[in-house]
């Protein structure tokens, strides 16, 4: 888990009705992951010592037949963080959500490139690379952009939600994965949406939280909080933008 994302990360669980727990120690890994309903295992700050905890944290998940989900945060920066990735990745998660160029170099793909969190490439330029790591792991592969990007191998579903203010709050994409994880544990038969859904309604809370008059990233980060506090379900229906890619 990156340090400096464990406010806004929390924050937003807590403004869709999640309870989150920010563990990191390798003593208590287990007992939480008994109480929780999901995992994020986020690889933004590493050591080590946590390393063991996360891998820890995905074998405890897996054996009590709990979702989790792999955010592989500046995949291709560094050979330790790149190791430690696909370490956990063949432990199998149920998602994996990132941008284009971390999706890119998770799956090995020629000339992929990266600048720690900043994506280098779009969305669509790493679904072939989302396909493979899907069909390879048998898991959820969200590729988040522009226009996100969400398939298990077969079907691809597409959302436009969001604006590009977005892209200039530090922590948002690390807390659209717990959003994802939250929605992918009310719906563990349904991923593939579950995912698709989460990413929406997240974008969506940016759409409104500009239109509430939010005038750069400061202030839409708190308006973004209020509007996923008070989304209702028609806020969602008027301006989803959810769909099959072809």
């Amino acid at each position: 888990m990156r340090h400096l994302v464990q406010d806004f990360m929390a924050n937003t669980l807590l403004a869709i009705g999640a309870s989150p727990a920010m563990a990191h120690s390798y003593d208590e890994i287990e007992e939480f992951q008994q109480i929780a309903t999901g995992l994020v295992v986020n690889v933004g700050t590493l050591t080590s010592d946590w390393v063991a905890s996360m891998q820890l944290a995905a074998k405890t998940a897996n054996a009590l037949g709990k979702p989790w989900v792999l955010d592989p945060v500046g995949a291709g920066a560094t050979a330790f963080r790149t190791k430690t990735i696909v370490s956990l990745l063949k432990l199998r998660p149920t998602l994996i959500r990132g941008n284009a160029s971390e999706i890119m170099a998770v799956a090995g793909a020629a000339g992929a490139a990266t600048r720690g969190v900043d994506s280098t490439a779009a969305t669509s330029d790493a679904l072939a690379s989302g396909k493979k790591l899907a069909q390879e792991y048998g898991c959820i592969v969200g590729i988040s952009g522009a226009d996100d990007l969400i398939t298990d191998g077969k079907s691809i579903v597409k959302v436009s939600n969001g604006n590009v203010t977005m892209t200039k709050i530090t922590a948002g994409g690390c807390s659209v994965t717990a959003v994802a994880c939250a929605f992918i544990t009310a719906a563990p038969e349904e991923p593939l949406l579950a995912t698709a859904f989460a990413l929406a309604v997240f974008g969506i809370s940016a759409e409104i939280g500009t239109q509430a008059g939010a005038k750069g990233p400061g202030s839409l980060r708190v308006e973004m909080l209020d509007a996923l506090y008070t989304m209702k379900e028609h806020h969602i229906k008027d301006i989803i933008q959810v769909g099959a890619y072809t």
